[in-house]
């Protein structure tokens, strides 16, 4: 009896495993899209990359009356930038790293690792009253 409990569970196992082995199979040939999925893109370089191109998705989330922008990259990554109430720009969300922000007339860069994002930005005057 306890031999034929074996063979089951061995087929099992081998079940198993080719079902895992499928799976795998799959997904390691899938190849990650172009652009990603989002209805509003900015140019990125990731990982990188010298040249910025439209690719990357922007999301915008409001929580706890915090403006967040998602950027969404090709491969599944993303990155989230909290917008600075005090005109500063974006600061990382979860404040592992620092951003370099190079502010242009209507865009802003910003480089975070080995990622680069271009944003465009709206300048508004300054009202001293």
């Amino acid at each position: 009896m306890a031999r034929s409990r074996s063979r089951a569970g061995g087929r099992g196992i081998v079940a198993l495993l080719l079902a895992v082995g499928g799976l795998a199979a799959c997904s390691s040939s899938d190849t990650p899209p172009e652009v990603a999925e989002g209805e509003e893109h900015i140019p990125c370089a990731l990982a990188g990359a010298t040249e910025l191109k439209p690719v990357c998705a922007v999301e915008r989330v409001v929580r706890g009356g915090v403006l967040t922008l998602v950027v969404r990259h090709p491969d599944g990554g993303f990155r989230r930038f909290d917008v600075q109430t005090d005109g500063s720009g974006l600061a990382p969300s979860d404040g592992a790293d620092a951003i370099v922000a190079r502010l242009g007339e209507d865009r802003m860069e910003v480089t975070l690792g080995t990622d680069r994002y271009l944003f465009p930005v709206t300048m508004k005057s300054h009202d001293p009253r």
